[in-house]
Formats: C-alpha cells, structure tokens, sequence
C-alpha cells in the first residue's frame, strides 16, 4: 500500500525538476511513511511512498526491468501475485524480489497492457516505458485506490491523490461547475470529473496511454449482470460459501499485523468468522460508537466479537468535531460530504494503533442487493403504468400535510416522475433539487439527479429489466468507486492504515452478480443467500441485524458543537465573496435546522464540507503537508 505520484513531458520539453517529485512524494507522506523513492530523468519522473505489506525488506519501489528500459512504481496489492509469479517463472522470468510490484513489472514485460486483466488485486500503477516513450497509467476493477491525472500541451501529472497535482504551478485550480452541481446532488464528485476542471479521474477497469503528448483511454474489464446462473439454491449456496472462504483466504496475504473492522452486521461479522477460520490467533477487531444510543453499533459488534473469539478493540468517541472535519477535508482533497467518513477515520486510527492493515465489509451491499433503496425501488417500480397518478396524489397529499410528513411524500412523488436512472439516483442523492436551487441558482432544476458519466459510460452492463439489476449496475459504477471505495481508501490511508474488501474478489463478484434477483431480495429484506450462508457461523442478531449504516449524530452536531462554526463560516466575508453557495439561503437553512422545525443537516453537512475545502485548497496556491 502506497502513494505514487509523477510527471512526464511532452517531447521536446525541458526535463521535469527533481524537486517537484520530491515535493509531489512529501505531500502524501501518510500513504507511506515506510519508504520512498523517485526515478528521474530527461522526460518523466516517477515517485513513491511505502507502507510496507509484503516483503518489507524487499519491495522498495521504483522497480526497473532488468535493462532498466521500464520503471514502475505501484499502489496497491496484488492478492494472485505468488500464482501468477509461477506461471511467469515457467515462462522463464527470473524475480529479484518477493514483492508483488515485481510480477506486475514481469506480467507487463511480458503480456503488455494486457497484464492488467490478469490481476486480481486493488492498484494505482504507473509504468514509464523508455522503450515505446510512453507512459501507461492503470487502476482496478473497481476503483478501490484512486489515481488523477492532468494533461496539456506540456507533460502529463499523476498522482494518487489531488494534492500531489498541486504541488505544480500550473496544474488547474478553476472549480469545475458541472462537478459542483454534481457534488450537491451526491456529496461526492463522480469519475472521471474532479472538482478542478481540467483535472480528472482515471475510470476504474481503465488504463491510459501518454504517447508523443497524446493520451488514450481503454477499458480491460467490464462487470455483466446478463449470465444468470442456473444452480438450485442449495447449489448456489454451497458455491457462494466456497467462493467467500476462498476471497477472504487471498486478502490475508500480509507480512505484517494485521485485523478488521467489524460493526455487528452482516457484512463484516461474516468476513470476521471467515478469517477466524483461517488463522491460529484471534482475529483483531476494531470498532467504534458514540455516546448517543442510536448510532452506536457497539453492543452489536461485542456479540458478534465473543461469539467469534476475538481479540476485540472497542472506543466510545466524543470527538472534536470541528478539528474532525478539518483533517478530513484535507485527506479527501475534494469536496466529500458522507459523514460516514467521520466514524471510518475513528475507527482506523484505532485500528492503525495495533495493526497495519484491515479487512472490511465493503461492496456486500452492492453485490448482494443489500441497500434499503434497493427494496424501495422495487416496491415503486411494482406500480408500472400507475407510476404517475400516483405521483400526483402524493405530490397533493405532500402539499397539505405538515413537515416532515409532507416534504416527504412530495419527495416520492418528485422521483415517481423521473426516468430510470434519475428515479434511482434520487434516491442515492443527499440533497433534493429544490434545496441545491435555493444554495446555487445554476444547480438543482430538472438535471439535478442527472450523471452524465453513466451516460456516457453505459449504465446497463447487461442488467436487463430487473430493477434490482438495473440499480446494482449505476452503483458499480457511481456510487461503490466513487463514494464508498474513496471512504475507505482516504480515511485508512490517513491513519496509514491499509484496507482491504473481499467482497470485491472478482470471482466472487462475477458469482454474486449472475444470482437472480430471487435470491438476493426476499420476503422484503436483502442479501437472502448471503445470509443463510453466515447463519452457519454467526449469531442470530448478526443474520437479522437491521442495516443501520455507518452514521454520525449529525442533526444533534449542527444543533450542537457544528452550530457555532456553520453560522461563521455562512457570515464570513470569504463566503461570501467566493460565490460557490448563496450565503444567505446557507444561513436561512441553518436557521431552519436549528429551530427543530425540519432537519436539514445534510445539506447544512455538505456546505460546510464544501466551504471549508474551498479554504484549504482554493486559497492557497500548493497545499503542503497537514
């Protein structure tokens, strides 16, 4: 697990300096803090930070083939690297190192850019290729580490994270206003945006060319809902076992301490009693709650703990809110407004205190159908021609009846009028349209649920005409990479923590996708097949644990200790002058929140968020090390 960061000129440009690497590597000292290195010479610079996993005493990165023609440096892990390194060996490759950046340096000298398919892992990899002179950039499957990149006339910079790109003079600073409608919408700014225009995201499944000062885009894999299986259930539950044990068998390849994080739900309490199975030791498990009795998932996790016999961590937390907020906006880079993102930093700095990497629950939900909009979703496609006079009824019954009561009913009403994939990304959306039109006149209107990206991209992958399916496609390829998967890697990554998802395991998701919706969704709840699988190894509260979400007590927050620092910062003259948000209409739903008449803690959340970003990243001209 690491940081990479770089650059590469355009022919005929002068030679990229030394000391803008350095400082590219320093600023992302937390993804690393092990060791670095940077290759330099007349047209590309490559940097690294190190945490180090596996062979610590032999993966230092940049890494050259033997000529020394092709450096590479990498994020990430490769879980089949020691598979594919024998099949290398046969082929008559001869290894230096035990390290997994190797086999992919190996697979690439031998496969080319088709080695990417092969890796069954999470990576950000950059190869500069002296022989061809050009730069090949590549991420996973499913985005679970990040990579940016910024390109013109010049050279190309990337960089695992935003504030690398900084570090150069010329890299673009002017806020991006489709992705700040975007963000407004969702809280997070979707792929391959980024909230700079001219910056952007490399597309998960993707890999890029930088040749002669021209870059191409390619795409090596694409998840299908199409091809559904034709097991029995008691079949499919038998594959669905072996497939689980062997994913979390592959992410506990380590040579270093390592545990998981564990809430009491389905999802993590079944990777816990999987990775039981396979160690001598108790497992590590870590997890957090707050004083407040209804966002803490503290006694759910100690159940699941004792039943297991773990060696459990637990932390009831009164955080420092506003200096909280502060470190994440930082470690995020851009704008990001899941508060759930507070409770995963707590729990990995727990965690980074005892162990170096974690196994989480990340991605079940997705693969498994396990998201109460799912469930919603369903139920309202079930009206089909009725769709819209039933949205008229609500929208008058909303208009008549008091808040909460009424906003809410005319919210469903909203949604049963919008196609498919704005119906369903109403409901992944955090803000509604009307209040991001009253924060910012050019946002909210009749695009507000709108992501162009899934357009452009194909947000069907096969789905058919399962609502279920159709759902789980948008969100492969929105919501898991672009707000779950950067959850996880910022907040992990800030404690120098590394996290991994076995529930991403490709052959595993391949299996999860082509189960029908039957035995996902049944008798009203989610992740039917999953669950009568973890009953073998989990106590009954853990099977039929309501999903409670990792949440924060944002509303008391904003009508407690955020008060005070969203009441200055909307009637600071910052604020007010920088022009992102109407001032006024931030400090009228402030005002709203505060008086208890209406819970508006979201939007009043991703504001602040936003604002308080804009003062670290925009006002200042490079950030440096926090």
């Amino acid at each position: 697990m690491c940081g990479i960061a770089g650059l590469v000129v355009a022919p005929g440009q002068a030679a990229p300096s030394p000391e803008l690497g350095r400082r590219m590597n320093a600023v992302i000292h937390h993804r690393g803090p092990d060791d670095e290195g940077l290759h330099s010479d007349e047209r590309a610079l490559l940097g690294m930070r190190r945490l180090s996993i596996i062979d610590v005493e032999g993966g230092h990165q940049p890494l050259y083939g033997a000529d020394r023609q092709v450096c590479l440096v990498f994020n990430g892990e490769i879980y089949n690297f020691r598979e594919l390194r024998q099949e290398l060996e046969k082929d008559g490759h001869v290894f230096g190192t035990h390290s997994d950046t190797e086999v992919i340096l190996q697979a690439y000298l031998r496969d080319g850019v088709e080695a990417f398919a092969k890796l069954d892992g999470m990576f950000g990899i950059a190869i500069w290729d002296k022989r061809t002179q050009e730069l090949i950039l590549a991420r996973d499957r499913f985005g679970e580490k990040p990579l940016y990149y910024s390109v013109d006339p010049q050279r190309l910079l990337f960089g695992s994270e935003l504030k690398s790109l900084l570090q150069s003079a010329d890299c673009p600073r002017a806020v991006d206003s489709d992705a700040l409608r975007a963000y407004l919408a969702y809280g997070y700014v979707p792929a391959p945006s980024s909230i700079f225009r001219g910056v952007s995201k490399l597309p998960p499944a993707h890999y890029l060319r930088y040749r002669d000062g021209q870059v191409s885009l390619h795409r090596y894999w694409r998840p299908s809902l199409a091809h559904k299986t034709a097991l029995s259930e008691a079949e499919a539950s038998e594959r669905l076992e072996e497939l689980l044990d062997r994913a979390v068998a592959s992410r506990l390849v380590s040579d270093v301490p390592f545990g998981a994080f564990l809430s009491g739900g389905l999802d993590s309490s079944t990777v816990v009693a999987l990775m039981a199975r396979h160690l001598a030791q108790p497992v590590k498990t870590f997890t957090i709650g707050f004083k407040e009795a209804a966002y803490s998932e503290l006694d759910d996790a100690r159940r699941v703990a004792n039943h297991l016999g773990t060696e459990h961590h637990e932390l009831v937390v009164e955080p420092d809110a506003v200096s909280l907020l502060e470190k994440l906006v930082w470690h995020f880079d851009e704008p990001f407004a899941d508060s759930s993102a507070v409770p995963t930093f707590l729990v990995s700095e727990l965690a980074g205190k005892h162990v170096k990497m974690v196994l989480t629950g990340d991605g079940g939900d997705e693969m498994f159908g396990g998201y109460d909009r799912y469930l919603r979703l369903m139920k309202l496609e079930r009206l089909g021609s009725l769709r819209r006079p039933a949205a008229g009824l609500l929208t008058a019954a909303g208009a008549v009846l008091p808040n909460p009561y009424g906003e809410r009913l005319s919210r469903v009403g909203e949604r049963l009028r919008l196609p498919f994939q704005e119906r369903y990304l109403s409901g992944v959306a955090v803000m509604r349209a009307d209040i991001a039109q009253r924060l910012r006149a050019q946002a909210g209107g009749s695009d507000h649920f709108d992501l162009p990206a899934l357009r452009e991209a194909g947000s069907d992958l096969g789905a058919g005409d399962s609502p279920l399916d159709r759902a789980v496609a948008i969100d492969l390829q929105s919501y898991l990479p672009d707000d779950i998967l950067v959850k996880l890697d910022r907040m992990a990554m800030a404690a120098s923590l590394e996290g991994r998802s076995p529930f991403l395991q490709p052959d595993l998701v391949d299996f999860a996708l082509s189960l029908p919706e039957s035995y996902r969704v049944r008798d009203g709840r989610g992740k039917h097949l999953l669950r009568e699988v973890a009953a073998k190894w989990l106590p009954p509260r853990a099977i039929s644990k309501p999903k409670q979400g990792f949440a924060i007590p944002l509303e008391q927050w904003l009508r407690g200790p955020l008060r005070d620092l969203a009441a200055d910062t909307f009637a600071s003259r910052c604020f007010r002058e920088r022009g992102l948000i109407d001032p006024q209409a931030a400090s009228a739903l402030l005002d709203e929140h505060v008086s208890a008449r209406v819970d508006r803690s979201e939007a009043l959340w991703q504001t602040l968020c936003l604002e308080l970003w804009a003062q670290r990243f925009l006002n200042a001209t490079a950030p440096r090390a926090h």
